[in-house]
């Protein structure tokens, strides 16, 4: 049998949650950079217009934006079933 959490042990574990969320968040944003790059390289070398190089960067964010609101909803609950007594 495993001994219920304290309520400083609960408070630890959605700070650990947060920080992993922060650390996915962040691996989001660099990926999201690099597609912009890889893109605007194709700009660059001609094999794609500043057309083609606006869509894929809206594209991109929008992607960007879905993946971190899902973050922010799977952290949440989980920050509601770690504090649930």
């Amino acid at each position: 049998p495993v001994p219920p959490m304290s309520e400083e042990r609960r408070k630890e574990m959605t700070k650990l949650a947060r920080n992993e969320a922060e650390g996915a968040k962040i691996a989001i944003r660099n990926l999201r950079r690099d597609a912009n790059d890889s893109v605007k390289k194709l700009v660059k070398e001609k094999l794609a217009s500043e057309d083609d190089q606006k869509r894929a960067e809206t594209d991109v964010q929008k992607v960007t934006d879905r993946h971190i609101a899902e973050i922010d909803q799977l952290v949440a609950a989980k920050e509601q079933e770690i504090m649930a007594v």
